[in-house]
């Protein structure tokens, strides 16, 4: 054998080596990495679906409160809506109360409504 075939020879040889052991490498790479992957893989399924589901949530959230606040600006309508009928109902006989306070004693609302006051607790 000449020297240029038994440097081949061992080049041949380094080659093999390293390809074996990148081969090596990677296989013990891969083996201990790969559980690792999995449950990361397994967590982000999990966290993808939580967050999925929270944004769904929130979304319903936010119609459910949206309706809530227009059921109380309609209830608001309505409530100075019947406030604003009952004053004007009220009217006629709220003039009819502040005159038979005023005959009874003679004229001042105040001095009326202080009267009637101490009546009530017995003053």
């Amino acid at each position: 054998m000449t020297p240029a075939q038994k440097l081949a020879g061992l080049g041949l040889v380094v080659i093999l080596l390293l390809v074996f052991g990148a081969g090596g490498g990677v296989w013990l790479a891969a083996s201990h990495y790969r559980p690792l992957l999995d449950a990361a893989n397994l967590d982000l399924a999990t966290t993808t679906s939580a967050r999925d589901n929270l944004v769904e949530l929130a979304g319903e959230q936010g119609r459910k409160l949206g309706e809530l606040v227009q059921v109380g600006k309609d209830r608001e309508i309505a409530a100075a809506l019947a406030q604003e009928k009952a004053r004007h109902e009220s009217q006629s006989d709220y003039a009819a109360a502040n005159q038979l306070l005023r005959e009874r004693t003679g004229g001042d609302p105040a001095q009326a409504a202080a009267a009637i006051i101490d009546q009530e607790l017995g003053l």
